[in-house]
């Protein structure tokens, strides 16, 4: 039973849970996002527990919506998704004031989640290396710029989805995206830095 959920649509995911209560329905489609909204979450808070509270009360709030039959955003899960747990992070924010001026530096592994093997020791260092550096360069970028590269990047939304999240025109997103993927490069020359 658990296998044909996952040749199923999100939508068609979403009307089985909606109609049955099934949980492997719904644990197919948090299996399916689980990266994107999780990784788009830490990179916001920079906190892994905090990432992990906010990621939990995302999928609360979507399966409550669900249930409840208030989903209407057929096609567009992921969207909708990223922006509850958008939300969410500022709403945290805005409870903890102080946290979003500190920068925790605690080495967190964001790539983590994305799939990749290593083969040995070596590799792992110098993987874990370059993902601290990535992180740092994307801190130095500002905040409209590092929001649409991990938006893009790591939640792999489009840019019209970009723009409705964030509420501006696409062309704006579009030129984010461009002006920080610019400034990094500006960064990277400027300090002479290299990704390895």
């Amino acid at each position: 039973m658990t296998k044909q959920f996952k040749v199923f649509s999100d939508q068609e995911l979403i009307q089985a849970f909606q109609d049955t209560q099934s949980e492997p329905a719904i644990a197919e489609l948090i299996s399916r996002y689980k990266k994107n909204i999780y990784t788009t979450i830490v990179l916001k808070v920079k906190d892994r527990h905090v990432a992990e509270d906010l990621f939990q009360e995302t999928f609360i709030k979507i399966v409550n919506t669900i249930l409840a039959g208030r989903y209407a955003d057929q096609g567009k899960f992921l969207p909708w998704a990223v922006r509850i747990a958008n939300n969410l992070c500022i709403d945290y924010f805005r409870k903890n004031k102080s946290a979003s001026k500190v920068v925790s530096k605690d080495n967190f592994e964001w790539f983590e989640y994305l799939s990749v093997d290593y083969n040995n020791a070596e590799s792992r260092m110098e993987y874990n290396q370059m993902s601290n550096q990535v992180q740092h360069l994307l801190d130095r970028l500002p905040e409209e710029q590092r929001d649409v590269i991990l938006l893009r990047v790591y939640a792999d939304l489009s840019f019209k989805e970009i723009a409705n999240l964030t509420n501006v025109g696409i062309n704006t997103a579009l030129g984010r995206m461009r002006y920080g993927l610019s400034n990094l490069r500006k960064i990277i020359e400027e300090h002479n830095l290299a990704l390895r």
